[in-house]
């Protein structure tokens, strides 16, 4: 049976994880797990716990591209490890790529590493250029949201609410609120 596997980062990425589905569904996979969350914490990607649960001896894991799989290579092979184990096999449609035989399992391995290679490189590349333009005077970050609700967790605060009512009625997290307060 192929069972497949769609993601995206964001819930605004619908046309995304709609072309996967129909790459997917083109592919012949039976059962479709999707779900729009980051890869950057792969343990709370539910939807790919369920379709690893899902998957029986014979039956291949099918996604349309490798990074909507895993971001790392380590990672990459413990879910291959995992298919292994269970006796299925994972096939990447737009790499063509099939764990099923030696030359699919060394390509991904190739391939695994490449794109973690890149990804860092990136982000490498992206931290020196924020480190430029602070300084350069030209960065500032993202605006704190928890300083500028400080007025309100205080009313809050004297209102007789607890830290926990106070960061979910003013949505932010509960860490904010208690570093608003040790600041005061």
């Amino acid at each position: 049976m192929k069972i497949g596997y769609a993601r995206t980062s964001t819930l605004d990425q619908t046309a995304g994880l709609e072309a996967q589905r129909r790459e997917l569904q083109a592919a012949g996979c039976e059962k479709v797990f999707e779900e729009q969350v980051s890869s950057v914490d792969h343990t709370k990607r539910e939807k790919l716990a369920q379709a690893l649960d899902y998957v029986r001896d014979g039956d291949t894991l099918t996604v349309a591209k490798l990074d909507r799989l895993a971001r790392s290579t380590a990672h990459l092979l413990d879910l291959v490890e995992t298919l292994e184990t269970k006796g299925a096999a994972l096939h990447v449609l737009d790499l063509n790529l099939d764990t099923s035989t030696s030359t699919g399992r060394l390509m991904l391995t190739v391939l695994g590493g490449i794109a973690q290679f890149e990804r860092e490189i990136m982000l490498e590349r992206q931290r020196e250029g924020i480190a430029k333009a602070k300084a350069e005077g030209k960065y500032k970050g993202r605006k704190p949201t928890a300083q500028a609700k400080a007025d309100d967790m205080r009313r809050l605060s004297a209102e007789g609410r607890t830290r926990k009512q106070i960061a979910e009625m003013l949505g932010v997290s509960e860490r904010s609120v208690y570093r608003v307060f040790s600041a005061a």
